[in-house]
Formats: C-alpha cells, sequence, structure tokens
C-alpha cells in the first residue's frame, strides 16, 4: 500500500478533474448571475441586428439577465465571430452565428470553424435578394442581366463583405447569369443599403427583410428574390429567380452559439431560454413586420443543418471566384 503523503499523477490529474467539475457546477448553479453579452458580428440596423435585438427583448421574461447586444461587425461577420470564439467559456458571451461561420472557413478567409463553438438554437433563415433603386432604369430582372451583358463589371452591386452570404449571393447570381457585375463590400448590409439609397452604386443583393422598409417607402424596388417559393406581403410581386428559369436559391440562416468548453449546464439553460424565446408572440410578430423569415431549429438540428451546409456550400463555393 503506498503511504506516500504525495499524490501519484494520476491521483493530481483526479483531483483537478474534480475541482474543475465541481467549479463548472458552481458556475452554473449561479447562472446568469449578471447580463450576458449577445455578440452580433454586424452592424447596426441589418438582419442580424434587428433579429438579435427581437431576441434580446423577447428573452427578459425567460432569462434572469438582460441580454446586452454588442454590435462587432467587420471581414464579413470574422471579427465577431472571434471575439466569441476566444471568450471566456463560461457564458456571458452568446454569439449571433450565420451561415458566414461556414462561408468563410471554406474561402480560407477565416481559421475559426463552426467545431469552435456549441450550437444552441438556429432562429431565422431568409433568401438573398436583388434589389434596386425606385428610380432604376431596370423594371425587371431580365432587364437588369440583359444590361448587365451588355457591359460587363459596369453595373454595381453592394454586399456585406468579402466572402458574406450576400457577396456569394452575387456571385452565384453571375454564374448562373453568365454575367459580370463588379461586387462591391461593405461593413454589413446596412450600409449597403444606404450607399444604394445615395445613389453611389447600382443595386444590393442583401436579404428582403433588411430593405423592406425602403421597398415600403417607395425608394427601392426589389427585382427578385432567392428563394423556393415567392415571399409574402411586401415582396408578393417580386418574382423568384427559379420563376424566371434560373436555378438559384441561397440565404443566410442565423442561430446562437457559445464558445467551445462551456459548461453543459450553462448551455442547457441558454437552449431553454431560445426555446421559450423563440415562441414567444411578441417575438414572431417582430420577426413578420421586419420580413425575417422565422425558422427555430434546437441545438441538435441546428448542428446538423451546419454540418449539412459545410458540404452543400463547399460545392457551390468551388465554382464560383470570389474576389479577395
Amino acid at each position: 500500500m503506498n503511504k506516500s503523503p504525495f499524490l501519484s499523477g494520476m491521483q493530481r490529474a483526479v483531483a483537478i478533474a474534480a475541482l474543475a467539475m465541481a467549479s463548472s457546477a458552481a458556475i452554473a448553479a449561479d447562472y446568469p448571475a449578471r447580463p450576458v453579452e449577445l455578440v452580433v458580428a454586424a452592424s447596426a440596423g441589418g438582419g442580424t441586428d434587428v433579429m438579435a435585438r427581437a431576441f434580446a427583448d423577447a428573452a427578459r421574461k425567460h432569462f434572469a439577465q438582460p441580454f446586452i447586444i454588442i454590435n462587432k461587425p467587420g471581414a464579413a461577420s470574422a471579427i465577431g465571430f472571434g471575439e466569441v470564439a476566444n471568450a471566456k467559456p463560461d457564458g456571458y458571451k452568446v454569439g449571433v452565428v450565420s451561415v458566414n461561420l461556414v462561408i468563410l472557413p471554406a474561402l480560407n478567409l477565416m481559421k475559426l470553424t463552426s467545431d469552435d463553438f456549441i450550437p444552441i438554437a438556429r432562429l431565422n433563415y431568409d433568401p438573398a435578394a436583388i434589389t434596386v433603386r425606385a428610380d432604376a432604369p431596370w423594371k425587371s430582372v431580365e432587364e437588369f442581366i440583359a444590361d448587365a451583358k451588355k457591359r460587363p463589371g459596369a453595373i454595381q452591386i453592394g454586399n456585406a463583405g468579402v466572402g458574406d452570404i450576400w457577396h456569394v449571393a452575387a456571385a452565384a447570381f453571375e454564374d448562373r447569369t453568365g454575367t459580370q457585375f463588379n461586387l462591391v463590400p461593405f461593413q454589413g448590409a446596412s450600409p449597403s443599403i444606404l450607399s444604394l439609397l445615395g445613389g453611389h452604386i447600382d443595386a444590393v443583393s442583401v436579404s428582403p427583410g433588411e430593405v423592406m422598409t425602403h421597398v415600403q417607402s417607395g425608394k427601392l424596388r426589389t427585382l427578385a428574390v432567392m428563394s423556393e417559393h415567392r415571399l409574402e406581403g411586401v415582396f408578393a410581386s417580386s418574382p423568384t429567380l427559379k420563376e424566371r428559369k434560373i436555378d438559384l436559391a441561397i440565404g443566410v440562416w442565423r442561430g446562437l452559439a457559445v464558445p467551445k468548453g462551456t459548461p453543459p449546464e450553462v448551455v442547457d439553460v441558454l437552449k431553454t431560454a431560445a426555446r421559450k424565446t423563440a415562441a414567444e408572440p411578441a417575438y414572431k410578430e417582430t420577426l413578420v413586420k421586419a420580413n425575417l423569415g422565422e425558422a427555430y431549429l434546437d441545438a441538435a438540428a441546428f448542428k446538423s443543418s451546419i454540418e449539412s451546409d459545410r458540404e452543400s456550400l463547399k460545392k457551390v463555393l468551388t465554382k464560383l471566384v470570389i474576389q479577395k
């Protein structure tokens, strides 16, 4: 029998693991003890920001502390994603992640991958769309495409950043229509829309929800949406590309995730809060008003969806030339 006053290597490892588990359990028992930062990897005013703020407001009924919105735009979401992935995994910094989490690594624009996060829930899905000013010369997507073929590289389409889903959507639109545009990156969808309103670019390839207010006011016009079926409401008259014999449907999903290593007990608290918040009538109403598609998936289904997109989008991206 070993009577040494010193612990063996294995005993030390077991003791350290036990202390870590006890510490994790203690953190989880008190969670959340203070406000939680909800990091939005996009600028204020865009679809991701609108969804995040709607979620934070509705979550007050189901979460013991407020979610504080922190906007971290730039590098097509990579800056915001990095802010979350590199945070202490204690549940006090939650990320609003998007399909860019799959796209950027595939384009070698970000070292982080979805494996650096634990999914909490998917909250939303929106298609891309081609939108122009109301006084633009193109009255249909066919006219837009025909003009682009006559003037390769002359028409400017704004997006939310190099490698962003709206950039990929515009590049895919080029590929499917045999056109060439001048794809102009911005630090988020909102700045690109402001540039369009100011007449500095010709079109944007962002989601319908992000241009809805300006379409309603008559300042902008959506020529086509990149969805499987027509949208309702404001965009009911905007055709899908598939209606126009262009085989393209592409868009963005948005959801919540935390850094890898976050205690399971904390993750469970967030999962429960997300599920209950996503069912809140006020939250759903805000999404409808903003024309943001409700598309809740629980953590397991969200993880499967992300993994599926990693494979399917990889195939799409290998065919496209993304200007860096």
